[in-house]
């Protein structure tokens, strides 16, 4: 009998254990990895990230987060880029340079000029909850440049990437 309730205690803690990881990952993170170069060199092609979904629950996304988002045009298929512009402000690229309300971003991530303006080629407003977003490798990324991902309304946005869990020398918080 003893030995009954020792088995079922044990078996009740790692059921609670369980369901705490599960709750966990569906409401606080998630674990995502980088597919592609277009956000290097912040991130490369295999990087396993840590998202925090629980932060934008209490405060908006900020220029320069790097968000996490479903591509639409394909299941299953999500793209991590940088916030460049948020929302009501107007955004273009001109000359190869990214301007935000007339002004010309301090963008340190990427010094390259840009080829494709993409939609941006032309002053492009943004609406109260959808923001633009680019890869830090502006001449390698498909992002709101691009009719297939366009602006990303808020909702869309599943959290902001934090932590680099891998390769392990590159372990780290993401800034």
């Amino acid at each position: 009998m003893k030995k009954i309730r020792k088995i079922a205690g044990y078996s009740i803690y790692i059921l609670i254990i369980l369901l705490l990881t599960l709750v966990v990952k569906a409401v606080g993170f998630q674990r995502t990895v980088v597919s592609g170069d277009s956000m290097e060199s912040t991130l490369s092609d295999g990087d396993s990230l840590l998202v925090d979904k629980i932060s934008y629950r209490f405060s908006d996304p900020e220029r320069f987060d790097i968000v996490v988002f479903p591509y639409s045009a394909a299941e299953r298929v999500y793209y991590v880029k940088r916030i460049i512009a948020l929302p009501g402000e107007t955004v273009e690229i001109r000359d190869g340079v990214i301007l935000v309300n007339g002004h010309v971003l301090p963008y340190k991530y990427n010094r390259d000029p840009i080829f494709d303006a993409g939609v941006a080629s032309t002053e492009l407003t943004l609406n109260d909850h959808e923001y633009f977003v680019m890869g830090d490798n502006v001449n390698d990324s498909v992002d709101s440049r691009s009719y297939d991902v366009g602006n990303i309304d808020r909702s869309m946005v599943i959290g902001k990437v934090f932590l680099r869990l891998r390769p392990f020398n590159k372990f780290g918080v993401i800034e």
